[in-house]
């Protein structure tokens, strides 16, 4: 291994705050593992807890019981009324372990912690990549229409149990003002649906877009993050899978 890469590896295991062998367990493991898996005994998104612990049946419990007492005579909303709440608590006092799905019913899975930072590569990605298209253009060499379209940022399809989760949570970051720059283009675009498959296809891009990034701060250039054509160029290319190349 280059002595680079080894100490560019050790850098991102300390900011992780694990050893360089646990993270580049995780780096293989990312490459040749499906990252996300719907669990098989489901009732919504989160898997149904096998066993809740007693303390926690017990606070669950009386929490349910104290939403039966203040809701609405006529409630029917999504808490439901005093006693469907009563029969979600006597589940947790009698221990219906059966009916524990119910207390995870309208639950995400969570997005882990690595696969919420690949969607801030992502984005992070594609705002380099628009900046770089539009000096480009500043310049007076602005780059092919088809290239240009190919490196467009396209959302993420909500078919697809992973990606639909990704595309919630860029929903949250652009609602948080944290990405409103795409606000436009989830208001045009049904939400961000791609309606396709997308993350193979940007985990390729985002692969050659850090190895161009690497070897710009390699060669400290004052402009970093203005990409040139023909580097915009090599990220375009991954948009096509290497079997239609």
């Amino acid at each position: 291994m280059d002595d680079y890469v080894r100490d560019a590896l050790e850098s991102r295991a300390q900011e992780e705050g694990v050893t360089l062998s646990e993270y580049v367990r995780e780096l293989l493991r990312e490459a040749v593992v499906p990252v996300w898996k719907r669990p098989a005994d489901t009732h919504g998104d989160e898997e149904a807890p096998e066993s809740i612990d007693f303390m926690d049946r017990k606070v669950l419990s009386l929490l349910h019981r104290i939403l039966a007492r203040v809701l609405p005579e006529d409630a029917n909303g999504e808490d439901g009324d005093l006693e469907y709440q009563l029969r979600r608590a006597h589940v947790l006092e009698q221990g219906y372990t059966g009916e524990y799905w119910m207390e995870a019913a309208g639950f995400a899975t969570e997005l882990s912690k690595q696969d919420s930072k690949r969607v801030s590569d992502i984005l992070q990605m594609f705002r380099i990549l628009s900046f770089s298209i539009l000096q480009l253009n500043d310049e007076g060499t602005p780059l092919d229409d088809a290239v240009a379209e190919r490196l467009a940022y396209r959302g993420f399809d909500f078919n697809h149990p992973l990606e639909e989760q990704m595309a919630s949570y860029v929903q949250h970051l652009v609602d948080d003002d944290k990405w409103s720059e795409l606000k436009p283009f989830l208001d045009d675009h049904d939400g961000g649906n791609s309606h396709f498959p997308m993350l193979e296809t940007y985990s390729r891009m985002l692969t050659v877009y850090r190895r161009v990034m690497e070897t710009r701060e390699r060669r400290h250039l004052s402009d970093a993050y203005k990409l040139s054509a023909e580097e915009l160029q090599s990220i375009a290319d991954e948009r096509i899978h290497p079997s239609n190349r």
